[in-house]
């Protein structure tokens, strides 16, 4: 088997030069936020944080400074106390795993039950449990598993999750974007947006790797992480997760590849495994194949790379399919597509006599090449119907089984499905999707309040006023892409005075 380590682990051991290529504008991290997404992935701030944060933030600085340095002394760094605010980090209500061990159970003996769980881990005697199986629908009709973990596991991977990601946030690259602290979905849609309005991109490569959480090689992903992981114990821990196996059934399969969505360990290892087979290896392609520009967004699987000529795009996509086929994993055919994309795709299409620019999806947005008011291109981005379709569908269904319930408990609960809904897609230019959404939550409610009896008969006059009183107005609640993106990566930051100013996401040299 094709081996990374010579050919890409160099890429991150190096230190990157003032002149640096993307490479080394890449690994340069934004600007914090004043309030962190509630959202994202990371530890929650607790109040003995503090006692916690000196021993990890020499982990990260030595992570830092000392690219090729493998940590071969890491456990120590997870106490009784990092454990504690990981279990105050878990949702009190979420899924009970094969233990039956609630939250509030737990806590009842918190302190004995930590420190006998810390005793554990040190001594070797820690055994992890296998995750129970669930299934989620997914828009399209299909069902997504779940893997529950027990509580104990789900404390243990929180704290030593929130110990490698000090680690391996000095590694990762700026495109890659989920599940990492202080960055959102919205920033990866943002350095997409920028990338596609200030580049030169005329083709859009959007790709997905098939199944890649059930595909995941367990050997390749334990080198990856002996790269920079020296302390055996750590690796016994993942390798424990790993070979627990899934309950389904009242029988437990020990899966040989894949790690469980939905355990808290499993988006690092995914973001660690994805790091050496595609972040370096395109970041690499991006440095020393492409001559035109290059921008890449990476989101878990979910991967956008726009190009400025064909022939790079479609020898991108061929070298692509072999590099993940080296390391078990492949592109999804049904959803990869390589469409012609950006300012100039209307004009050149309509010069040989195609129709549109074609549009692809992401992060639940679907992305059109538009026009401003003043003629210029715009990147336009609005709800997928598929997911706005399945939203209205999922509050219908539950709004017919309360449609007997008091009309303070049907507002309130649709105040907060709707203002969750605008949170998240209450973009610029997509108004016209927020309208159509909270016109069908409306028609949905009428139609449930009229079915409560056969004299109810709620007039639209009666709906509106409903409407007006518990369910908020369409309105804008997301800056402008670029705006954002001046705030979170200022020009002030290294190398902004070094030549051009160089996009720590999504950007080309």
């Amino acid at each position: 088997m094709h081996d990374p380590e010579k050919s890409d682990l160099s890429i991150v051991a190096s230190k990157p030069a003032n002149a640096a290529a993307p490479a080394g504008a890449e690994s340069v991290e934004r600007r914090g936020r004043a309030k962190e997404n509630a959202s994202q992935y990371g530890m929650c701030r607790t109040p003995s944080r503090e006692s916690m944060s000196s021993g990890l933030e020499r982990v990260r600085t030595t992570a830092k400074l000392r690219k090729k340095e493998r940590f071969t002394a890491l456990l120590h760094h997870v106490t009784i106390e990092l454990l504690r605010d990981a279990y105050s980090c878990l949702k009190r209500d979420a899924a009970i795993g094969v233990d039956g061990v609630t939250w509030d159970d737990y806590g009842a003996d918190l302190e004995a039950n930590l420190a006998d769980l810390h005793a554990r881990i040190h001594r070797g005697a820690y055994r992890a449990q296998p995750t129970r199986r669930v299934y989620i629908p997914k828009p399209d009709g299909r069902r997504r598993p779940l893997g529950i973990a027990a509580l104990e596991d789900k404390i243990v991977q929180r704290a030593l999750a929130e110990l490698l990601n000090a680690i391996y946030e000095e590694d990762f690259l700026g495109f890659s974007y989920a599940f990492r602290p202080r960055r959102s979905q919205h920033d990866a849609l943002d350095a997409l947006a920028v990338g596609i309005a200030s580049r030169k991109v005329n083709w859009v490569l959007d790709a997905d790797i098939a199944a890649f959480f059930d595909t995941v090689s367990h050997e390749w992903l334990i080198r990856f992480v002996e790269h920079r992981i020296g302390d055996q114990r750590v690796i016994r821990l993942i390798r424990k997760w790993l070979k627990a196996g899934v309950l389904e059934d009242n029988k437990i399969e020990i899966a040989e590849t894949g790690t469980p969505q939905g355990a808290v360990i499993s988006p690092l290892l995914a973001n660690i495994y994805l790091h050496y087979v595609f972040d370096l290896w395109a970041e690499r392609w991006r440095r020393r194949t492409a001559t035109g520009d290059m921008i890449i967004v990476r989101y878990a699987d979910d991967i956008i790379v726009g190009f400025q000529h064909r022939h790079e795009a479609e020898r991108f996509v061929d070298e692509l399919t072999q590099r993940l086929a080296d390391f078990a994993l492949q592109l999804n055919l049904d959803k990869t597509r390589l469409i012609e994309f950006g300012r100039h795709a209307a004009t050149n299409r309509k010069v040989r006599g195609l129709g549109k620019p074609e549009v692809f999806d992401f992060l639940g947005f679907t992305h059109i090449c538009g026009r401003s008011r003043k003629g210029r291109f715009q990147l336009r981005r609005q709800s997928r119907r598929d997911r706005l379709r399945a939203k209205l569908r999922e509050i219908r269904e539950t709004l017919w089984q309360h449609r007997h319930a008091p009309m303070e408990e049907q507002g309130s609960w649709l105040r907060h499905v709707v203002t969750g809904w605008f949170a998240y897609h209450a973009v610029p230019v997509n108004g016209p999707s927020l309208r159509v959404f909270r016109d069908g939550v409306i028609w949905h409610w009428r139609r449930a309040l009229r079915r409560r009896g056969q004299r109810d008969q709620t007039s639209w006059k009666a709906i509106t006023t409903l409407a007006n009183r518990w369910l908020p107005r369409p309105r804008i609640l997301h800056p402008w892409p670029s705006q954002r993106f001046a705030v979170t990566h200022p020009r002030w930051e290294p190398y902004a005075l070094i030549g051009p100013v160089r996009f720590c996401a999504g950007g080309a040299q």
